[in-house]
């Protein structure tokens, strides 16, 4: 059993500590949100994510897991610190680092005994020697430290198997010997760990996640083009999958990336690049294609509502950026509601776990108890969401509620042949041929790249 503190309850922290608690160790949580560490005390979850809950409630129940506001109480015995705060987009797209920069200088006047201090927070290259330069210039008294670059790679809604189950482990330092020491921590999780210098394991995340972002954006690209020429994206991206060298992942045509680290990541990785005298045209245009990627979705329910949304009422299906969260950061589909408001529309959503979210973040929004309570009396049905009981819904019932049968499939669920059987109006994203011969022409308007 090795004694850990992390620093953070969100998504990465909670999910780290929770996991690492689940492996036998000991593991303090950190944070100076008074509420959030109050509800983990009472056994809340101050976020959504499958499985967290048993989790962290079989962990605390057992004695390896426990929550504080107190810098002290969780470094008082660790071993290892784990800084996992926010580093949101600046002004410019740069990475934020206040609280990273907060979390060091604690750490740093707080620390008694030696320490590892991991950064999982994502971070601009470079930030490792920075950490290193506050934690040393804030130590009442030398104190042993060694710092470790460990990004993250979990996928929200899966946090936990991902962590569990890793493709690798990364990590970066100038000290080899606390590297490795890390690595034993990853060790029972059997998967390859990858050690580098401090640099390049922060690089190595940046450098994933904008290409996965790229992907998604290549492939909504490429969705455009098949509306215009009449072919299907979802037959496409499944005819490129198969083969080895390209693969199926992340080539499923829709709304666009959302969420807390595709957009940001890449617009960080944008401004390092231009920060330093070079011009990033590539990340430049995935992050064109997927702003465009959203306004095409508004754009098809104008032009299938006879030119305007003014004075229609718009359902809309999913509010978190992606299923099995209630993460509404950078949402696609909030993006399109806010639109969609802006146009002099009436909107109605409905979403499984991130309506409270929602109803915070944008007002006017009319929220319902059920995907059936959003459609009824309807001109327009929007599905921008994936989650699973979506697929699984009453489409007869749901045409019937409906003031007109218009359905966007902005994630490309649904059969067209099927929707259109039944009565509906249906488009999706970039399926431009149904084998019926119709078009899915989304009006006409082509991205300004």
């Amino acid at each position: 059993m090795r004694q850990l503190c992390v620093i953070g309850s969100g998504y990465v922290g909670l999910v780290t500590g929770t996991c690492f608690a689940d492996l036998g160790n000991k593991v303090t949580l950190v944070d100076i949100d008074e509420r959030k560490i109050e509800m983990l005390q009472a056994g809340r979850m101050p976020i959504y994510e499958p499985g967290l809950a048993e989790t962290v409630l079989r962990n605390t129940e057992a004695g390896r897991m426990r929550f504080t506001t107190a810098y002290e109480e969780g470094l008082h015995e660790a071993e290892f610190v784990f800084i996992c705060v926010g580093t949101p987009s600046g002004v410019d797209g740069e990475a934020d680092l206040q609280y990273v920069r907060a979390a060091a200088q604690t750490i740093a006047k707080t620390m008694r005994r030696a320490l590892i201090v991991i950064n999982k927070s994502t971070v601009p290259v470079g930030t490792g020697d920075w950490t290193t330069e506050i934690i040393s210039s804030n130590q009442p008294q030398p104190v042993d430290f060694a710092v470790v670059s460990c990004p993250e790679f979990l996928r929200e809604g899966s946090a936990l198997a991902d962590f569990m189950h890793p493709d690798r482990t990364v990590l970066g330092s100038t000290n080899r010997a606390a590297a490795e020491t890390v690595a034993e921590l990853y060790a029972p999780l059997d998967a390859p760990i990858v050690i580098t210098d401090i640099r390049t394991a922060e690089m190595i995340k940046y450098a994933s996640n904008a290409f996965l972002a790229t992907r998604i954006s290549f492939i909504n690209e490429i969705s455009i083009i098949c509306e215009r020429l009449g072919a299907d994206v979802t037959e496409v991206a499944r005819g490129m999958g198969i083969d080895k060298r390209i693969g199926p992942h992340f080539l499923q045509a829709g709304v666009g990336f959302g969420g807390s680290c595709f957009p940001k990541d890449v617009k960080a990785l944008a401004n390092m690049a231009q920060t330093h005298g070079m011009h990033p045209q590539l990340l430049n245009a995935v992050m064109e294609i997927n702003a465009f990627q959203r306004r095409q979705i508004t754009l098809k329910a104008r032009e299938m509502l006879g030119g305007s949304v003014s004075g229609k009422t718009v359902a809309i299906l999913g509010l978190a950026f992606k299923e099995n969260t209630d993460d509404i950061r950078e949402s696609p589909a909030l993006t399109v509601a806010r639109s969609l408001l802006n146009q002099g529309a009436t909107v109605k959503a409905y979403d499984p776990v991130a309506m409270g979210n929602a109803s915070r973040d944008v007002t006017g929004i009319t929220l319902c108890d059920s995907p059936y309570g959003a459609a009824e009396a309807s001109d327009a049905l929007l599905v921008l969401t994936p989650w699973n009981e979506f697929k699984h819904l009453d489409m007869k019932r749901v045409l019937k509620s409906m003031r007109r049968p218009i359905l966007i499939d902005g994630r490309n669920m649904y059969s067209p042949e099927e929707l259109r059987a039944i009565g509906f109006e249906y488009r999706g994203v970039g399926r431009g041929y149904n084998g019926a011969g119709a078009s899915d022409n989304g009006g006409g308007d082509s991205p300004a790249h």
